[in-house]
């Protein structure tokens, strides 16, 4: 039992370097290089999981094989145009000025359900309102409107709001961030008073707080659990 637990613990961690390693952007969007090297890492790492008679080098060696090949194709990718469309494909067009490009449709094997689907999880309904829907490499759909139909914007209004800066949390959970109440310009006199003017004697009660340049604060009581009868 042991050697299991301590078998799974070591590839749990060598596919959080590996991952850590490949970069932030893996985690949320996959071309299709980044897509079979993470297929291939998970079949790899289960084998020496499942089977204890498997020496667990076998497991770990494909990994870094596979890591160094995947930060490789990746450098060549940034620095070639012609490697970067030959692996990862080109965006496709598949609507332009309101009018669905059946062609790209059909290379792409994209349907029709498909596209409505994406466009209402995107609030848009009239396909005829589109300038532009570009189907990016990683199988997103990015959508542009007509300049009639987006949004207002300060700059088209010709005015100068203010900016409210990043909000910081000060506390989360109950728990105090001293890093980011020094970050924010406070200290803990200031959060003592902003309690007690909230009638909270302690940062426990508090679920969250934020603070923003201009000193607006966001405050968030916590709630207490309820004891199950």
């Amino acid at each position: 039992m042991a050697i299991i637990i301590l078998r799974t613990l070591i590839i749990y961690f060598s596919l959080l370097l590996a991952m850590r390693l490949m970069g932030k952007r893996q985690l949320g969007e996959l071309e299709l290089s980044e897509l079979i090297v993470t297929v291939l890492v998970s079949d790899v790492a289960a084998h020496p999981l499942q089977d204890i008679g498997i020496p667990l080098l076998n497991g770990l060696l494909p990994i870094v094989v596979l890591l160094c090949f995947e930060l490789i194709v990746s450098g060549v990718i940034v620095k070639s145009v012609k490697a970067r469309r030959l692996i990862c494909g080109k965006p496709s067009i598949l609507i332009t000025n309101g009018v669905i490009d059946q062609k790209e449709m059909r290379s792409n094997r994209f349907t029709l359900d498909e596209l409505t689907e994406e466009l209402r999880r995107q609030s848009i309904l009239d396909i005829s309102k589109i300038k532009y829907a570009i189907l990016e490499t990683n199988g997103s759909l990015n959508v542009i409107m007509y300049p009639a139909e987006q949004p207002v914007t300060a700059e088209l209004l010709g005015i100068s709001p203010p900016d409210p800066g990043y909000p910081f949390i000060i506390i989360t959970n109950g728990r105090v961030l001293s890093d980011n109440l020094r970050k924010s310009g406070k200290n803990d006199a200031w959060l003592q008073s902003e309690l007690k003017s909230r009638n909270v004697s302690t940062p426990d009660d508090v679920y969250l707080m934020t603070v923003n340049s201009m000193g607006q604060i966001y405050f968030a009581r916590r709630e207490k659990e309820q004891k199950k009868k």
